[in-house]
């Protein structure tokens, strides 16, 4: 018998599920609409039906566990806990709901600690003991790994970086708050740095020819590499404060690498070079030249089933 696990990454709009053997070869997988389950019972149901048709599927693989990437969760309770985003309001207990459905060992983090956990297991982390995952999508997540043990804190929800200050008084984050890391470095952030820019001075860009509710990451990244004036000043001011928020991150855990995943990094050198350039610029004395800015090493249409099975794998050899 081949052993195999659940990695399931639950979004606002779909579920990504697939097995993955130890070695991260994702071997079958699947998806549904999250927004079609209102109610989580029929969720889990759904989710427990496809995760037994992918295992059923063929007969050498035997399910040893179930790990879960999903918003606002819980690690030390299985939990999904008042996530704005989605239809279950409340206190979730999903990882016991699972457990009633498939008997086999349950775990559940946030997406960003699942992601870090990939990294440290199939990706580019595999030999560090000591970095940080920024997710840099919608918003902004962050998963932390210090002395080879994720970061989860005393309330579970450690390393919300995201949510960190680096404007006072400045843009109005989803969180209700002013001034937050990924109301800036984001694709979303990104975004609304463009249409600032396109107000604010009148350099000629073809983005003024995109309606500002088409204008993406990925438009602006390509904008930007054919130096176009408005993206290439976007993707400056968005490294500078990606920048500023790596180096406060730097100075209380002094990671190996911070490790950038998700839509925005996709925008490759024309992000990565301006960020090394800042932080080798002001980074803190004691920490010049000792982090490494590095693209995920895992694809990004696998990495969320693929963080979200390493989850698991890695508390199975405990």
């Amino acid at each position: 018998m081949k052993k195999v696990v659940a990695g399931v990454d639950i979004g606002g709009t779909n579920t990504r599920f697939g097995l993955v053997d130890e070695k991260g070869k994702v071997l079958s997988e699947n998806n549904f609409k999250t927004t079609d389950y209102p109610k989580i019972n029929d969720f889990v149901q759904a989710l427990t039906a496809g995760i037994k048709k992918l295992t059923a599927a063929n007969k050498e693989f035997k399910l040893v566990g179930i790990g879960i990437g999903a918003p606002d969760a819980n690690y030390h309770r299985g939990t999904i806990e008042h996530a704005p985003n989605l239809a279950w309001k409340g206190i979730v207990p999903l990882a016991d709901l699972i457990r009633k459905k498939i008997n086999v060992p349950v775990v559940v983090t946030n997406d960003a600690n699942a992601a870090a956990m990939g990294e440290m297991i199939f990706g580019v982390a595999k030999k560090m003991k000591d970095f940080i995952v920024l997710t840099l999508g919608t918003g902004l997540g962050s998963g932390i790994v210090i002395d080879g043990k994720m970061v989860y804190g005393h309330t579970g929800f450690a390393g919300e970086l995201g949510h960190m200050t680096v404007v006072p008084g400045g843009r109005e984050c989803g969180c209700g708050r002013k001034g937050c890391f990924e109301a800036y470095a984001s694709a979303t952030g990104l975004v609304k740095t463009v249409i600032e820019l396109m107000s604010e001075i009148r350099d000629e860009s073809t983005l003024r020819d995109i309606p500002t509710s088409k204008l993406t990451s990925k438009k602006i990244a390509e904008a930007a590499a054919k130096k176009d004036p408005i993206a290439v000043k976007a993707m400056n001011k968005t490294a500078e404060i990606l920048g500023f928020g790596i180096i406060n991150s730097i100075v209380f855990s002094s990671p190996e690498a911070i490790i950038l995943f998700g839509g925005l990094a996709n925008a490759g050198e024309m992000l990565f070079a301006p960020t090394r350039k800042y932080l080798k610029e002001n980074n803190y004395v004691l920490m010049k030249d000792t982090v490494k800015i590095l693209p995920s090493g895992i694809p990004e249409s696998k990495g969320a089933v693929m963080g979200s099975a390493a989850l698991i794998w890695n508390d199975l050899k405990k």
